[in-house]
């Protein structure tokens, strides 16, 4: 039984736990608002600072009153009784937030360090089956309403003009023009419905160098995405792509992506809002989207939980070659892969579980430019030991017997990754046509130009590392090798000076750790020869020094170089903004 004075301990851990999230959360929203600055002010390298600044916050808040309470509760800390009187403190406390789902989410941050568990507890921690957290008023959307009263261009321009900068549009008559022609046009071939009104998400999104106006176009009968796409030059703002089907609006908003510096006071109705558009898209990657990743890896964990529920099937093994360094399984009916560090890894591997995750926590830190699979981390998950299929469990306990447990009927994983569920590039094209094989090649070949624009090598460029969304797009998930391209040291292959070096088995010279040497990368990309053909036609740039060395020193200059989170041939034609 609780105490009077045990009552207070509670009230007062519960409320230390609640102004440790408003402190964060003020901060996280502090450092949010200075995106319009930087957007306005072209100060590309401030941004890119505030993006990994804002990513570390949450920990090191979650950290300090973890301390605090450890040290004031001493001996109590870990007492059962008191955190379940301390989580009805608190849900008293936080009732009514607007933020009031992200405040649980830091609940369980800290409680699970604090008091001693292997997993979730409904007595101690929020699982997601407590009362839903009620959306604000009618009449505070999170959304502007733009009612159509004359033609296109008329409804555009309104729009445009509530949506100003400290810097002015280039040419804002030519921008409405380009962007009503391209609704117009868009519309034109679908159901033949007028545009009723459009109603634009009322903060601005911004992520690199661009600024999005996040909306949709209602006809009556239903919601057609809208995302207009402005750029800032040193001539003005000027909108630079108007993008208007799900899937372009879901690549915006791709796992693959760093991610969106979007004030929102009322996160749960932005996430509606944005799920009217893109209802594929799962709510937690749309949480992750606009910055809230712990919350939006909540909400994965309790999805994850409610279709163990509704389902039958069995964890097996993925798809793909085994890794040397992870094992990965799947759900079939499931769209996740969830990945597990080795004891010890497959030779030739040389790096540590340590390194591995060390790697991990770089790419959740970096611009990640569509190219490189956002991972959650999870400790201390149970499944029922009947879900696993009996290959994969004798797999997990052989070569994962550290991390991997079976305790009674469950089973007890300290530690993974989860990520989308890809298709592996080297099946992929097994599978599809020759013209499809073409395009995933030509695709393959660009993101390891991107992520080299991002300041990423690779290390591994096997096929096997990189998977293919349903988008179509190829992206890269393998990180034990990856590493900073401004690391690497690139180089040209000395020629051999005699016969004997020319046959030597191991290289006649140095070679340092950081040491890269492009023109051997071909011999890594395990394509038939009609596809390799294809790749050195469109990227055989790759395989010379030059273009590394010149993207390294461009990167160490400062420069951050421009890349579109859309094709090529969505953005507005340069003649017309060049007029």
């Amino acid at each position: 039984m609780i105490t009077e004075i045990d009552n207070l301990t509670a009230n007062q851990t519960a409320t230390t736990i609640k102004d440790a999230f408003a402190d964060y959360h003020a901060e996280f929203k502090s450092i949010t608002r200075r995106a319009k600055e930087h957007f306005e002010q072209r100060a590309w390298q401030q941004l890119h600072g505030d993006s990994e600044t804002r990513l570390e916050i949450y920990r090191d808040f979650v950290a300090r009153a973890i301390g605090d309470l450890n040290q004031r509760l001493g001996e109590q800390a870990g007492d059962r009784a008191l955190w379940e009187a301390v989580k009805k403190e608190y849900t008293q406390i936080v009732s009514g937030r607007p933020d009031a789902e992200l405040a649980e989410s830091f609940y369980n941050s800290v409680a699970m360090r604090i008091v001693t568990s292997k997993s979730i507890d409904p007595a101690l921690h929020y699982t997601g089956a407590e009362a839903e957290v009620a959306l604000p008023a009618k009449d505070e959307p999170v959304y502007k309403v733009y009612v159509r009263e004359g033609d296109t261009g008329t409804l555009v321009r309104e729009i445009l003009q509530d949506y100003r900068f400290q810097c002015d549009y280039q040419d804002l008559e030519r921008d409405i023009a380009l962007v009503a022609d391209a609704i117009d046009a868009s519309l034109s071939d679908g159901p033949g419905e007028k545009i009723e009104q459009v109603e634009i998400a009322s903060p601005v999104f911004y992520r690199g160098k661009g600024a999005y106006l996040v909306g949709r176009i209602c006809t009556g009968s239903h919601y057609t995405p809208l995302v207009v796409a402005l750029l800032n030059e040193e001539s003005g703002v000027f909108v630079d792509a108007v993008l208007l089907t799900e899937d372009e609006v879901s690549i915006i908003f791709s796992f693959a992506r760093s991610y969106f510096h979007v004030e929102v006071e009322h996160p749960r109705a932005m996430v509606r809002f944005l799920k009217s558009i893109m209802p594929r898209k799962p709510v937690a990657e749309l949480y992750i989207s606009i910055g809230y990743n712990k919350h939006g890896k909540t909400e994965l964990y309790r999805d994850l939980m409610r279709h163990l529920e509704h389902s039958t099937d069995k964890f097996e093994i993925a798809r793909g070659e085994r890794g040397m360094v992870m094992v990965v399984f799947t759900l079939p009916s499931y769209d996740v892969v969830f990945k597990i560090i080795k004891d010890t890894f497959d030779y030739p591997k040389t790096t540590t579980r340590q390194e591995v995750r060390n790697h991990y926590y770089m790419v959740f830190k970096h611009d990640r430019g569509g190219r490189l699979v956002d991972a959650q981390e999870f400790e201390h998950l149970r499944f029922k030991k009947d879900r696993f299929s009996p290959a994969l469990l004798d797999e997990l306990l052989q070569v994962a017997a550290n991390t991997v447990s079976v305790e009674g009927d469950e089973v007890y994983i300290k530690h993974l990754y989860t990520e989308r569920r890809l298709v592996p590039l080297n099946l992929y094209l097994q599978e599809v046509d020759g013209e499809k094989a073409e395009e995933a090649v030509i695709e393959y070949g660009q993101a390891i130009k991107d992520m080299a624009i991002t300041n990423i090598f690779p290390g591994d460029i096997l096929l096997k590392n990189f998977g293919v969304t349903r988008h179509g797009r190829i992206v890269f998930y393998d990180y034990d090798e990856l590493c900073l391209l401004t690391d690497c040291n690139f180089r040209q292959m000395p020629e051999p000076q005699d016969a004997d070096e020319d046959l030597a088995s191991e290289p006649w010279f140095s070679v340092a750790e950081n040491d890269v040497f492009p023109e051997e990368l071909h011999s890594f990309l395990g394509l038939p020869p009609d596809l390799k053909k294809t790749f050195f036609s469109k990227h055989g740039e790759l395989f010379g020094v030059d273009f590394w060395a010149d993207l390294k020193a461009r990167y160490e200059a400062g420069e951050i170089i421009d890349i579109f989170p859309y094709k090529e041939q969505r953005r507005l034609a340069r003649l017309a903004r060049d007029g």
